[in-house]
């Protein structure tokens, strides 16, 4: 953590109380705080307090967020806190028993709406992946055996996660200026529900685990890289850390929380990652590092079929407004998923265990709708605007999902409706 510096004013008062809001939250929901490197001293206190009443930090969110118009902060230092607020205030509310409806929870958390997708679409996909991947079995047998033949051994995959990643940093550095001294060490771990974990540490520096089963698919390695580090969460907490934190004093930018819009347009901006650094081609970019590492893999292949089934994953969302909003029982939902996104049983039932999480339970939400609203404002770029430019803007500034809405209905382009 970072020791604050006794020359810097002290944090403003209500932005001070947001912060111990968002810590004490914490103490009560393991893993609600995704990084923290503020003053250690906000930290040691409410580690040493009793743990708070939800229902009193509910009436505590809504009181901050009362104050924010006699606060002297600027209107879009208000607006952002304020969205902040409304979902801490819906994390308090939920945590004291109190039933919120889905798609409200959805509004609150994250300064969106939702809805479900056509199936359509995803059959769509199906058709166009059979036909990259023709054979005698069945379409997830066909899928599976592609992975299979595309497989990273696990002893191999931080080698390959290291010589991507440093090509990135190389390709990231001129676009979007990374602060000196920054670094991002990389771990394999055993055993974890997702494919990799990024733990920002403050001081331009991350730690980020990977799933030793994330070399399931070359394919998923150039994503990791660019959504985990250059130019996804490592690089944005670096640069808001940068220039928010140390030269603007935006102090709230000091902590990240689960189910909030910060961490909704977080991880949208990470998913295009790729986009903005790489853009079409990424899967021959990759195929010529892995290379020299000895593996080898036909990257245009790889790419099509990746952006394919990247279509398909809206259904995650589809499944939890399914469970939690139209009633869908265990089963039913979990065979939605293993239809639509071509899974065994066993990880259509791991994924449901993480639809029905209490705290993750509308996290999805952040990946897809995050995308779709990111991919859209990314698309009304003007035309001589290069996109890694307009990708900067999301890197830099504390943007909310209703700030990239706004600019789409103002130039008359909106996501897409469905999937």
């Amino acid at each position: 953590m970072n020791v604050p510096d006794p020359d810097q004013p002290p944090y403003e008062p209500v932005v001070r109380e947001y912060l111990l809001l968002g810590l004490r939250l914490g103490k009560l929901i393991d893993g609600f705080v995704d990084c923290w490197f503020g003053d250690p001293r906000l930290s040691a206190r409410v580690d040493e307090e009793p743990p708070a009443s939800p229902t009193e930090l509910a009436r505590h969110a809504a009181g901050l967020r009362a104050e924010l118009a006699d606060s002297g902060l600027p209107d879009a230092r208000q607006r952002y806190l304020s969205a902040q607020l409304t979902a801490l205030e819906c994390v308090a509310k939920r945590l004291s028993g109190k039933d919120i409806p889905f798609l409200d929870e959805i509004r609150q958390y994250f300064d969106v709406d939702i809805t479900i997708g056509d199936p359509e679409c995803y059959a769509n996909a199906h058709k166009a992946i059979a036909e990259l991947l023709p054979g005698s079995g069945g379409l997830q047998e066909r899928l599976d055996a592609y992975y299979e033949r595309n497989r990273i051994p696990p002893d191999r995959l931080q080698r390959a996660v290291q010589a991507v990643s440093d090509e990135l940093r190389v390709l990231a550095q001129p676009l979007f200026g990374l602060p000196a001294g920054e670094r991002v060490d990389y771990e394999v771990v055993h055993g974890k529900p997702w494919n990799a974990f990024n733990r920002y540490l403050g001081g331009f520096r991350s730690e980020v685990a990977l799933n030793d089963e994330a070399g399931r698919a070359i394919a998923a390695l150039p994503i990791l890289v660019t959504h985990e580090s250059y130019p996804g969460h490592h690089t944005d907490h670096c640069l808001k850390e940068a220039g928010l934190v140390r030269e603007q004093g935006h102090a709230e930018q000091l902590i990240s929380l689960v189910n909030t819009p910060q961490c909704l347009i977080s991880e949208g901006t990470a998913e295009l990652a790729h986009v903005a650094v790489l853009g079409t081609g990424w899967g021959e970019w990759t195929a010529r590092i892995l290379a020299a590492e000895g593996i080898t893999s036909d990257g245009a292949l790889v790419e099509r079929v990746r952006t394919l089934v990247q279509r398909l994953l809206p259904a995650r969302q589809d499944a939890a407004i399914m469970l939690h909003d139209r009633g869908a029982d265990v089963d039913g939902v979990t065979d939605y998923l293993q239809r639509w996104l071509l899974l065994p049983r066993d990880r259509a039932q791991h994924m449901v265990s993480f639809l029905t999480d209490p705290l993750w339970r509308a996290y999805t939400v952040t990946y897809i709708e995050g995308a779709r609203l990111v991919g859209a404002w990314l698309d009304a770029k003007p035309a001589n605007q290069p996109v890694a430019e307009r990708y900067l803007n999301l890197l830099r500034n504390p943007l909310l999902p209703s700030d990239l809405q706004r600019e789409l209905d103002a130039t008359k382009v909106s996501p897409a409706i469905g999937h």
